[in-house]
């Protein structure tokens, strides 16, 4: 190779190889000084000339990388009604920088340095989803190796909106992110990646405080570009934390009580049809079932935008608990006893006792005599007991106009026929009495036996409600506990 082909390449390394020496070691007369602490020296070495306002790179063109990390201490806050998360987290970052790079060799061998965060460049990364700020504690210094990597770590307490849903509560699962982005930097300035690999991240719980209302399920990681305007694009990591609810504390202290009081509203069907205590017992349960609801609802969360499915799974339960008692009531309008009371229509007995009945299975249980016979039985007996002195119609016969065979005694005197007609009249106002209170005893056994199969038919259709309502909410509420 001729000479001037080497002079055209060492006038090219020259200039390079005097800049890397010059920024090496600029200001730097006192690297090998011997009066000063390998520590001061450094440092000082390092931040003589350093300038923070500028991205600390040789070449403008090239972007600078910042790995970002987060782990999850603690969740300190749910606030449901305006849609706040509260967490806890360690976040570690670190980029390198061009201008804090050193020869350990000259600085008695030191790697690692640690150095005031505010006299170096250190990138604008935030949380997009922050809403308030935190009370976390300041963490001044941050390290520097021999490298130029620089290592920030520092606790955070981010408040961050969040959208929660409470439709499935107390079952719920929640999936909140938090965005670290830069605010000003595009991705041709300040690119972001992830710190450790995406599996350990997600299942790190080393240091999670596992004793709270909620339940680290695990923390999601995805890196998406996005753009404000068509020629700037941004860089951004977003963490997705996802957390379950613990729901133990709020199944006893809402589930089983609404539970208990729904059992005791059924139980109240197997008092009698026909006692006044049902009604009240069934009154009882309802004012109870509402001041339950009001001292339950301040724990219930509360938004704008939806209700969770336990608050309807009350209001269904209030429901049924007016609907049970508006079936007794009208049970026991059925079964009433009135001195008036109309017989059975035939065709309500007809639909009630002869088809609903047999479709319950009751049986002959519910079938009596007939009236009529009970009645002709009765006066029967009331004219074998005058002595057959009644006529074939049923009436007492007039003494005075029977005829006298000539073997017969003679009548009885004209007062004292009158005093047996009077006796015989009484004994008929009595027959007539007991008559109608036969039948009108018959009548209210008839809407008693209607009132029963009415209050078993209603009864068995509220039990299958209850009991339909109850499993498909058990159902879904498995379904997102266990999803």
């Amino acid at each position: 190779m001729s000479l001037p082909v080497w002079q055209a390449l060492l006038a090219l390394l020259l200039p390079t190889l005097l800049v890397q020496g010059q920024a090496r070691w600029r200001g730097c007369p006192q690297a090998h000084s011997t009066t000063k602490p390998a520590l001061l020296r450094l440092s000082d070495c390092l931040l003589s000339n350093y300038t923070k306002g500028v991205r600390p790179v040789r070449d403008w063109r090239k972007p600078t990388t910042v790995l970002v990390d987060v782990i999850v201490y603690a969740i300190l806050n749910v606030d449901e009604k305006n849609q706040v998360l509260t967490t806890y987290i360690w976040y570690r970052q670190c980029w390198t920088d061009e201008f804090l790079q050193w020869n350990p060799e000259d600085f008695d061998n030191i790697t690692k340095l640690s150095i005031p965060t505010d006299s170096i460049w250190v990138p604008d990364i935030l949380i997009n989803e922050f809403v308030d700020v935190g009370k976390s504690p300041n963490i001044p210094y941050v390290y520097v190796q021999q490298d130029g990597n620089v290592q920030n770590y520092k606790p955070l307490q981010v408040v961050t909106a969040c959208s929660l849903d409470i439709y499935n509560f107390p079952f719920d699962v929640q999936n909140c992110s938090l965005t670290f982005t830069s605010w000003l930097h595009t991705i041709q300035d300040i690119n972001i990646s992830l710190w450790r690999k995406p599996e350990k991240v997600k299942y790190d719980r080393s240091i999670f405080m596992n004793q709270g209302e909620w339940e680290l399920l695990g923390v999601l990681t995805q890196f998406q570009k996005f753009s404000i305007e068509a020629s700037s694009y941004y860089a951004e990591m977003k963490f997705y934390v996802v957390i379950r609810r613990r729901p133990l504390f709020y199944v006893v202290s809402l589930l089983l009580p609404s539970v208990f009081l729904m059992v005791m509203d059924i139980v109240g069907f197997y008092l009698p049809p026909d006692s006044g205590e049902r009604v009240s017992f069934k009154i009882t349960l309802l004012l109870g079932y509402s001041v339950f609801l009001i001292i339950v609802s301040d724990t219930l969360p509360a938004t704008a935008i939806g209700t969770p499915l336990i608050g309807v799974y009350f209001v269904v339960c209030m429901a049924l608990l007016v609907i049970s008692l508006a079936e007794t009531i009208l049970i026991v309008r059925v079964v009433h006893k009135q001195d008036l009371q109309q017989p059975v229509p035939v065709w309500l007995r007809r639909l009630v006792l002869d088809r609903i009945a047999v479709l319950l299975c009751l049986g002959e249980q519910l079938n009596s005599p007939r009236l009529s016979a009970t009645s002709q039985a009765t006066k029967i007996d009331d004219c074998s007991a005058m002595g057959n002195h009644c006529s074939h119609s049923g009436g007492p016969l007039d003494l005075e106009k029977i005829p006298w065979g000539r073997g017969s005694p003679p009548p009885p005197p004209r007062g004292a026929s009158l005093a047996v007609r009077g006796l015989l009249q009484e004994l008929s106002n009595i027959r007539h009495f007991l008559e109608k209170r036969d039948e009108s005893r018959e009548v209210a056994r008839d809407w008693l036996r209607v009132g029963s199969v009415l209050d078993r038919l209603l009864f068995r259709i509220y039990l299958l409600a209850v009991l339909a309502y109850t499993i498909t909410l058990v159902t879904l509420w498995s379904i997102w506990q266990y999803s």
